[in-house]
């Protein structure tokens, strides 16, 4: 995976806007299909196109609008979540400018049947807390990759244990710690990290918290 492991970092200082461009980052291609972090400068677009399979959309900052071929605009908040339509040409732009990630998906993904294709979700309002528990959503997976929302109660977490493949980290709400070969890192919403396939990990909450984990397989 094209990011930095075993520390945390944030897609948006990462990815600043370059003045009148949008810029492409490829972070992991699985198979055929890519993951990548674009970042639209103040007044920019990507044009309407027809895609054959969903793409997720997860903005990490700005004000992006999505907008279809008929002109509907749907405007995309921070921590958001958008999947795009399948034959129903649909672009992407910012007036103030804007940071999303892109996750390509192929006609085997399985998605999470309460995500409507065209809407847009804030991703820690798909799931609520729950007193001393763990709640996990998939949001879409197939065999290449699983991307998946969870939240943890204060106090709870999950054991170390080793990822069977590179997983990035998306900090959504509150605080958490990350512990990763031996260390403990302190990660708050709007921030990231990123496990090698095969580290060893665990994820505790010290505070309420709520993450994205996008998990990618060889």
């Amino acid at each position: 995976m094209n990011e930095t492991i075993g520390q945390v970092f944030s897609i948006v200082a990462d990815n600043a806007p370059v003045p009148g461009c949008t810029v492409s980052k490829l972070v992991k291609e699985t198979g055929e299909r890519r993951i990548s972090h674009f970042a639209l400068a103040a007044g920019t677009d990507i044009s309407a196109e027809t895609y054959s399979v969903h793409k997720l959309w997860i903005v990490a900052d700005g004000d992006l609008t999505a907008v279809d071929g008929s002109g509907k605009e749907t405007p995309l908040p921070p921590g958001g979540l958008f999947v795009t339509p399948i034959g129903n040409p649909i672009g992407i732009k910012t007036s103030n400018g804007g940071i999303y990630t892109e996750i390509e998906t192929d006609k085997e993904t399985a998605m999470n049947k309460t995500i409507e294709a065209g809407k847009a979700f804030v991703l820690k309002d798909l799931i609520p807390y729950a007193e001393r528990r763990i709640v996990n959503m998939d949001i879409a997976s197939n065999s290449k990759m699983k991307f998946v929302i969870m939240s943890f109660d204060a106090g709870t977490g999950l054991s170390e244990h080793a990822a069977p493949g590179e997983a990035l980290i998306f900090a959504l709400d509150g605080e958490g710690i990350i512990g990763y070969e031996g260390k403990e890192h302190v990660i708050h919403a709007g921030e990231n990290f990123v496990f090698a396939k095969g580290g060893a990990h665990w994820v505790k909450a010290s505070k309420r918290f709520k993450m994205a984990l996008l998990l990618t397989l060889e």
